[in-house]
């Protein structure tokens, strides 16, 4: 009895310091982000805007490229949202033509997969019919009115490069390409897919889910005390007072749900705090049970890796074996306050032993390293239930040329949010990683033939100026 009361102060503790300590950073962002954009308008209303001469980039030749799309993680944000702000800390600016678009940052691996479609194509989302009314939601959820790749087809592909839950979005999306799920696009195939980099993707799922809350005996429902249970109380409250002008700054993606004051009134609140209906339902219908490793099994189950796409993958861990012995976070000053309880958690966490293993020849230990938010094994390749065709690298110059329907993998010293938010903290390992990821997609993956970049046009132009 007094064991047990010991465990549950400790674990009462534990959920303070955490719930604290994410509050904290969250209210710091936001701050951060308000700030910004505050000092951006402060100094445009007091400085007029100088005209500068600006070099002319050839229009033709950047529309010409496939376009690097950059798929956020869970509880990220895209272009519009959080003011000035960059989850991706401007790695967008490193390239002529890359789109970063705004998604539920807690919605379903599916969903988001559906909004990603349609941002690129443009129309209203369509999460679909048999999905929407198995998981209690509208059918049809934004409108864009002009997609940012219009063209996108086998002809015009697409890379991506989605951070976390990102990576496997794209994964979901592609194979929906190829069973042609979208209504009224009937010529869709994976060839929309010209490459996939994931950057600490979650791409078999991760024990952290079950440190803040998922329960693992099913990998979906809720532990009734957890930093999720306190996750869902914030989020159902944020989306049922629906303040229209905070909603706009950020969004978690449940629109469709409608549970807004307006629609719902107080009993549609009830309802969704006990989780009768709304995503925390028995449904499912959010990004954690997608993360579990049950979840992210049954996703991989329907998911093939293609043979005319390129797969690379940078797996981070911030951990290590002294002596070979226990293994333990690597550092505390080169992990992240925000992830380094997380990282000893997960370094320790055992499967409970009376309940069923998620899968046959599953061990704690393989899942020991990890980057404070996913574990290192998951982020190499698809692995479970199936695993797929892969390949380790000591530097990406190891793997030219690229084969396609092969999963390149590196393993980086990284936790996992060093790449992204803020630059700063990077330091030159950013510049490092997204200026390979770029020059990969620019001049290594390609199927038809090389492609001309901007600056080469313009030399090859000069060039030819001069012969003359």
């Amino acid at each position: 009895m007094i064991q047990r009361l010991v465990v549950t102060a400790l674990q009462l503790a534990e959920l303070s310091v955490s719930s604290v300590v994410h509050m904290m950073y969250g209210l710091y962002i936001f701050s951060s982000a308000v700030a910004g954009d505050l000092t951006q308008t402060l100094s445009e209303s007091i400085f007029k805007s100088k005209t500068t001469g600006e070099v002319k980039r050839s229009t033709t030749q950047v529309n010409d490229l496939p376009p690097i799309v950059l798929v956020h993680g869970i509880f990220g944000f895209g272009k519009g949202r959080l003011g000035g702000l960059s989850y991706f800390a401007g790695a967008e600016k490193k390239d002529e033509r890359v789109l970063v678009p705004d998604l539920g940052s807690l919605t379903s691996v599916h969903d988001r997969a559906r909004e990603l479609f349609y941002y690129l194509k443009g129309g209203r989302v369509d999460y679909g019919e048999d999905h929407s009314k198995a998981c209690g939601h509208s059918q049809f959820g934004r409108f864009y009115e002009k997609g940012e790749y219009q063209e996108w087809d086998e002809d015009h592909p697409i890379h991506f490069v989605g951070h976390s839950a990102g990576a496997q979005v794209v994964r979901v999306l592609q194979q929906m390409l190829s069973d042609k799920m979208f209504d009224g696009y009937e010529n869709t195939n994976e060839n929309w897919v010209l490459s996939l980099t994931s950057l600490s993707g979650a791409l078999n799922g991760t024990t952290r889910t079950y440190l803040d809350g998922i329960s693992p005996e099913d990998g979906k429902s809720l532990k009734l005390i957890s930093l999720l249970q306190i996750c869902k109380l914030g989020v159902v409250m944020y989306d049922w007072l629906d303040i229209p002008w905070l909603k706009s700054y950020y969004n978690f993606g449940f629109d469709h749900f409608n549970m807004s004051w307006k629609k719902t009134g107080l009993r549609g609140l009830v309802d969704c705090l006990l989780g009768n209906a709304g995503p925390f339902a028995s449904s499912g219908d959010w990004i954690l049970p997608d993360l579990s490793i049950q979840g992210s099994m049954k996703l991989n189950a329907n998911l093939k890796t293609f043979p005319n796409t390129f797969y690379f993958s940078y797996a981070t861990k911030r951990t290590r074996k002294p002596l070979g012995m226990m293994t333990v976070p690597s550092g505390v000053m080169g992990i992240h306050p925000l992830l380094f309880i997380r990282v000893l958690q997960m370094s320790q966490w055992r499967f409970p032993p009376d309940i069923p293993l998620p899968y046959k020849g599953y061990r704690d230990e393989d899942w020991q390293d990890n980057d404070g938010a996913l574990n290192t094994i998951s982020m190499t390749h698809p692995r479970i239930p199936v695993e797929h065709s892969n390949l380790i690298v000591q530097s990406d110059s190891d793997c030219l040329p690229l084969q396609p329907g092969i999963w390149y993998y590196k393993i980086v010293e990284a936790d996992h949010i060093l790449f992204i938010v803020n630059r700063e903290r990077a330091g030159v390992e950013f510049d490092l990683i997204y200026d390979s990821i770029f020059e990969r997609c620019r001049k290594h993956v390609f199927r038809k033939s090389p492609q001309t970049l901007p600056n080469e046009a313009q030399q090859l132009q000069l060039g030819g100026d001069q012969e003359e």
